[in-house]
């Protein structure tokens, strides 16, 4: 079981059995996970320039990411450039590690078919004192993976209901105001990640991390589970409309725009209601599931 790698036996009952919505901490100890994802092959990763430029993020607060062009050299990543930016105390967010790492990889595939969701992992190496993301909130339940060092989690509770995809997002539907009553009124929950440890971290949780250390680094991997929704399952539901030649027909510009298209609106929402009382949901059933364990992304 690829959890059992980020998580002990009873974090693992906690995710599967509970899906709690409140951050828990557990000691994972030493695992396959940490003996084969060492800060060695980050180092080697980093400094023989095979992270691709285009799952790189470098940043440092409370600035934005920097632009590609800052640690580039004639479109490919320079490893130099990388590594200067890191001694200027920038945290390199290397991502999408499952897509050009074998043996995350197969933990991700692994993960889907234990929990039926889509997943990513990234990777963040914060330098000594430094941050790098400020406060922000997810869309997906995350396990935060401690692999080097301590990394202090300062915690808020949700400032909106049930973020997912695009709606809610933190940058969608940010005030100014945040971060100053985060601030004065201090973390709900404030957790010194060690190395051993893993954190789950419950989507929508506001997250200010950093190392409070200043002469230690961090390493850690988000292995984020895109959870599956309602919603998802009613879009899994409508998928096979489209073989449908009337919900294939084209829509006259001018009915889009005139008196008809209420009545269109009803008859659409008519038609669908039909479509669905006429499901067989066993052969449905048997297609979500198949997609639970094989879909490995979303859009929105």
């Amino acid at each position: 079981m690829s959890l059992s790698l980020l998580l002990p036996p009873d974090g693992v009952t906690e995710l599967l059995a509970v899906w709690p919505d409140e951050p828990r901490v557990f000691e994972r100890g030493r695992t396959a996970l940490d003996e084969t994802v060492t800060t060695g092959l980050f180092d080697e990763y980093i400094d023989t320039g095979c992270v691709p430029a285009g799952e790189i993020a470098v940043v440092k607060a409370p600035g934005p990411s920097l632009n590609q062009n800052a640690y580039i050299t004639r479109g490919r990543t320079d490893p130099v450039k990388l590594r200067s930016l890191y001694d200027k105390g920038f945290t390199l967010r290397l991502g999408n590690l499952q897509r050009v790492i074998p043996f995350l990889a197969r933990v991700s595939r692994n993960i889907q078919v234990e929990t039926g969701f889509s997943n990513y992992v990234h990777a963040f190496l914060t330098p000594p004192g430094n941050q790098g993301l400020r406060h922000h909130w997810d869309q997906q339940m995350a396990v935060i993976v401690q692999m080097s060092g301590v990394k202090r989690w300062q915690l808020w509770q949700l400032p909106v209901d049930a973020p997912t995809r695009a709606y809610n997002e933190s940058w969608r539907v940010w005030r100014d105001t945040y971060i100053p009553e985060w601030e004065a009124a201090g973390p709900d929950i404030e957790i010194d990640l060690r190395t051993g440890q893993s954190l789950l971290l419950p989507r929508g949780w506001v997250h200010n991390p950093h190392v409070a250390d200043p002469d230690e680094h961090s390493v850690h991997l988000t292995f984020a589970l895109r959870e599956r929704t309602p919603l998802w399952l009613a879009e899994k539901l409508l998928e096979g409309a489209i073989a449908d030649p009337g919900f294939r027909r084209v829509i006259r510009p001018g009915d889009l725009h005139g008196p008809e298209l209420t009545s269109l609106v009803g008859e659409t929402r008519q038609a669908l209601v039909t479509y669905l009382e006429h499901l067989d949901l066993t052969r449905v059933t048997l297609d979500v599931r198949r997609a639970a364990l094989t879909e490995v992304e979303y859009t929105t």
